[in-house]
């Protein structure tokens, strides 16, 4: 398994969040020592509102690296694109202010889990953006998509991203509940197998159905073992 995963999406508000902190609650019940990060959070003050989903998800209390500001690196109030939000705080958002963050949390834990912000083209620092981090620091990128009108055009532009940035796409997270017509919805998920499967061969693609705050985990467990492998193997890789 590796010590770092990046959890972007094809949109924003694709569910980025709640498969993040899922995915920690899954790794933690495996034993696994995890711990997950938002790499900029906009339209909040002292705190990040993802971090703080993530710990609630997660069923654990705040993190001391939370506090540290290690999580969350870089939080501006106005809710835009990070690139606007830090010029209007009269701020600048530097990549290595936020892969250092990565670094400190990957020496503390097994696994980190980056979540991002909106999708991959989202100006971070003027016209750099977060595929642009992504080919500065690769790691695998866990894409999550929904079935809402319009997605599969912003699923196959991700795809195209990555694949021409040479970013690896180690899992696609089909979140359903976002899915309005389940005849779309259906249609939706075929497409994203055949895509996923032609710009990265024996990627996996994972349900994820639909799940709110408060659902305890046995009802609601989507199986990240294709991402990880199974318990045995990914247990091994971080030993």
């Amino acid at each position: 398994m590796e010590a770092n995963y990046f959890i972007t999406g094809i949109d924003t508000d694709a569910g980025k969040s709640v498969v993040t902190g899922v995915m920690a609650r899954w790794l933690r019940s495996k034993g696994v020592r995890v711990i997950t990060q938002k790499m900029a959070q906009t339209g909040n003050t002292e705190s990040s509102e993802d971090i703080a989903a993530h710990r609630r998800i997660m069923g654990v209390a705040a993190f001391p690296e939370d506090a540290e500001g290690a999580t969350c690196p870089y939080i501006f109030p106005f809710p835009a694109a990070p690139d606007l939000s830090a010029r209007l705080a009269g701020k600048r958002i530097e990549f290595g202010v936020i892969r250092k963050a990565t670094e400190q949390l990957k020496e503390r834990y097994e696994c980190v889990l980056t979540e991002g912000v909106g999708g991959l083209m989202v100006p971070l620092c003027g016209c750099r953006t977060v595929a642009d981090y992504l080919t500065e620091y690769p790691c695998p990128v866990v894409l999550v998509c929904h079935g809402r009108l319009g997605s599969v055009n912003h699923a196959l532009l991700s795809l195209e991203v990555c694949r021409n940035r040479g970013i690896r796409v180690a899992a696609l997270v089909y979140n359903t509940g976002l899915a309005a017509d389940p005849v779309i919805a259906e249609d939706t998920r075929r497409t994203l197998r055949e895509a996923g499967e032609r710009y990265f061969p024996g990627i996996p693609l994972i349900d994820f159905p639909f799940w709110e705050e408060g659902v305890s985990l046995p009802d609601f467990a989507p199986d990240f073992a294709p991402l990880f492998g199974s318990e045995r193997t990914f247990r091994m890789s971080i030993e």
